[in-house]
């Protein structure tokens, strides 16, 4: 089934969206995070600060989202648009690992801010339960015969292992703690791989039918 195009309201969402999250970015590399109000973000993408506050509750989520940017419909997408042959733990962590290390510019200034402001890496990792909602919805469709939870709890399960993957590779530099430099450890792909592993007899389990 071919999903329909976006209609006007929801494409004109969607561009204030990216305006609200560009403006974000741009004005926390010119300026610092700490120097940036949600007013001074609004403005910057000409709309108001009530508007603003219907797409984010804060000025580090919308920083965030600038390196997040539609990240968990993307890997549901993946995962719709497999083959139904291949495993479904597969298709999951290859659709993560993809959209995780397929980093762009934006991607690469935002890290560099994440890694020097806590609250940021706390948006950042919180963002992680953003891939729960569509991912059930398509696992779901995979998973008909499954209960009805299933799908759910399945992709709860992704969103807390790369949740732990992320916390895992940005860990803080030396013994200054949560407060201070965070540096990026190790391949990411690997540790996301691992810390969805041990979710894949669960994939399995849901998609064996029960005979006859």
């Amino acid at each position: 089934m071919t999903t329909p195009p976006p209609g006007l309201r929801e494409r004109k969402k969607q561009a204030t969206r990216e305006a609200l999250r560009e403006a974000a970015l741009r004005l926390a590399v010119e300026r610092g995070p700490d120097q940036v109000r949600v007013e001074d973000i609004a403005e910057a993408a000409g709309v108001s600060p009530r508007t603003y506050n219907n797409y984010f509750a804060s000025r580090e989520q919308a920083i965030v989202s600038a390196v997040t940017a539609d990240r968990e419909a993307r890997i549901a997408a993946a995962v719709a648009a497999g083959p139904a042959d291949v495993r479904l733990a597969d298709a999951v962590t290859d659709a993560v690992v993809e959209q995780y290390t397929d980093t762009g510019e934006h991607e690469h200034r935002a890290l560099l801010l994440i890694t020097t402001r806590p609250a940021l890496r706390d948006a950042f990792l919180d963002s992680t339960a953003g891939i729960e909602p569509p991912l059930a919805a398509v696992l779901a469709e995979r998973l008909a015969d499954a209960e009805p939870h299933t799908a759910r709890v399945l992709a709860a399960g992704v969103a807390a292992a790369v949740r732990i993957a992320l916390e895992g590779w940005l860990q803080p530099a030396g013994n200054l703690g949560g407060g201070g430099l965070v540096v990026p450890t190790g391949a990411l792909p690997d540790q996301l791989r691992a810390t969805l592993a041990p979710l894949a007899p669960a994939f399995d389990a849901a998609e064996r039918r029960p005979a006859g």
